[in-house]
C-alpha cells in the first residue's frame, strides 16, 4: 500500500502531467497529482500477492501507454533516489568514523607497545591470565555496544539528513525517554549482563543460556512495537516516505538509548571485576587495562569497516527488489465511451419519447 500511495504522489506524476500533449498553460496550471490519478490511473495490488497492476488511461492508446509507463519509471527512480541518498550519506558517515577510530586504535595499540618496553612487561602471571579470560566476554560485549551507538547514530544522521531534503515539518519524537519504553530499556540492559554472566559459567548450548537470550529477544521485540505505535500514532498525516524515515530515525534514537544503558551496565560489571584485580603488581595491572584498550578498539575498527562495506552493497543495489514483470502494453480498444452503450441509451429514450407523444397526441384528438 505505501508503493501505491508513492506512485500517486507528485514526484511521480507532475512529471508526467508535463508531458501531455494539447494541454493549455491554464489547465496545467489547475492540475494536481491527486485529481489526476482519480482520473487518469488504476493502481492496484493483486490480492494475496506482492504484485502492483498499473492501469493508465488516456485520450489516444499512445497517451495511456505512456502514462502507465512512465509512473513505473518514475516510481522506480524515486525510490532509488530515496535509497541511495540514504545509504550514500551513511556511508560517508560511517567513512569518517572509521578514520578517527583507526586512530584511536593505532594510538591504543602504541600505548600498550610503549609501556609493555618500558617496563618490560609482556605476559601477565596465570592469576592475570585467568581474570582477563573472565573479562574478555565482558570486553566483547562492550565492544558491541559502541558500534550499535554508532550504527544508530549513523542512522538518526541518515534519516535527519532525508527528511532535511524533503522540507518536512516534523514534530520531534522523544520516544526514547517514554515511561513504557525506559522500563524496557532498563529490562533489557539488566538481561544482556545477565546473559554475560551466564556465558562466562555455561556454553552456548546450555538451556539456561539459551532461554535467556530468547528472553532478551522478546523484549527487542516489545521494544520495537512499542516504538511503531508510538510513531503511527504522530505520522498519520505524512506521506509514506517521511513516515518511513520518522519511524527509522525514531528506532534508531531507541536503540542508541538502549545500547548506552547496556553499556553504563557492563562497565558497572567491569569495574567490579578491576576490583578483583587489585592483588596483581601495578604494571601487570597497567599492562592488562592498556591491552583491553586496544582490543576494544580495534574491534570497533573491524565492526565499522564491515559495516561500511554492506552500506556500499546496500546503496549499489538501488532498490533492485522492485522488478518491473510486465510493461505497459499499447490498448487494442476504448474503455470510454462505450458507443454501443450510448446509441442503445438514445435509441431507448427516443422510442420512450416517440411513444409518450403519440399517446398524448391520442388523447388530445379524442378529446
Amino acid at each position: 500500500m505505501n508503493y501505491i500511495e508513492i506512485m500517486k504522489s507528485r514526484a511521480v506524476l507532475e512529471p508526467i502531467m508535463d508531458q501531455l500533449e494539447d494541454i493549455t498553460p491554464e489547465t496545467r496550471e489547475k492540475m494536481t497529482a491527486a485529481g489526476f490519478a482519480k482520473s487518469n490511473l488504476e493502481i492496484e495490488n493483486v490480492k494475496g500477492t506482492n504484485l502492483i497492476n498499473v492501469i493508465g488511461r488516456g485520450r489516444t492508446p499512445e497517451e495511456a501507454q505512456m502514462i502507465s509507463a512512465n509512473v513505473v519509471d518514475n516510481f522506480l527512480k524515486v525510490m532509488t533516489d530515496v535509497n541511495q541518498n540514504s545509504q550514500s550519506y551513511m556511508v560517508k558517515f560511517l567513512n569518517e568514523r572509521i578514520d578517527n577510530t583507526k586512530k584511536e586504535s593505532d594510538e591504543a595499540a602504541s600505548k600498550l607497545e610503549s609501556f609493555s618496553r618500558e617496563h618490560k612487561v609482556y605476559l601477565p602471571d596465570e592469576q592475570a591470565k585467568a581474570m582477563v579470560e573472565r573479562e574478555t566476554i565482558y570486553d566483547k560485549a562492550l565492544g558491541e555496544f559502541l558500534v550499535k551507538q554508532q550504527a544508530a547514530g549513523a542512522q538518526i544522521e541518515a534519516a535527519s539528513s532525508e527528511l532535511g531534503k524533503q522540507n518536512a515539518n516534523l514534530s520531534t519524537f522523544n520516544i526514547a525517554d517514554s515511561t513504557v519504553v525506559v522500563e524496557l530499556r532498563e529490562k533489557i540492559a539488566e538481561q544482556e549482563v545477565e546473559i554475560i554472566k551466564l556465558e562466562q559459567k555455561y556454553t552456548e548450548e546450555h538451556p539456561e543460556l539459551i532461554s535467556a537470550r530468547e528472553q532478551l529477544r522478546s523484549l527487542k521485540i516489545s521494544l520495537s512495537r512499542e516504538v511503531a505505535d508510538a510513531v503511527a500514532g504522530g505520522t498519520a498525516s505524512m506521506n509514506p516516505t517521511q513516515a518511513a524515515l520518522v519511524q527509522a530515525q525514531a528506532q534508531a534514537q531507541v536503540d542508541m538509548a538502549v545500547a548506552n544503558a547496556s553499556e553504563i551496565a557492563v562497565r558497572a560489571q567491569m569495574a567490579e571485576a578491576d576490583s578483583d584485580m587489585a592483588q596483581l603488581s601495578e604494571d601487570a595491572l597497567e599492562y592488562l587495562k592498556l591491552k583491553r584498550d586496544a582490543e576494544i578498539k580495534n574491534e570497533v575498527y573491524i565492526a565499522l569497516v564491515k559495516q561500511s562495506e554492506q552500506s556500499k552493497i546496500e546503496a549499489t543495489m538501488e532498490s533492485m527488489d522492485i522488478q518491473v514483470i510486465d510493461k505497459a502494453n499499447l490498448p487494442i480498444k476504448k474503455c470510454a465511451p462505450n458507443r454501443r452503450l450510448i446509441t442503445l441509451g438514445g435509441m431507448s429514450i427516443g422510442i420512450l419519447i416517440c411513444l409518450i407523444y403519440g399517446f398524448w397526441m391520442y388523447r388530445k384528438e379524442g378529446y
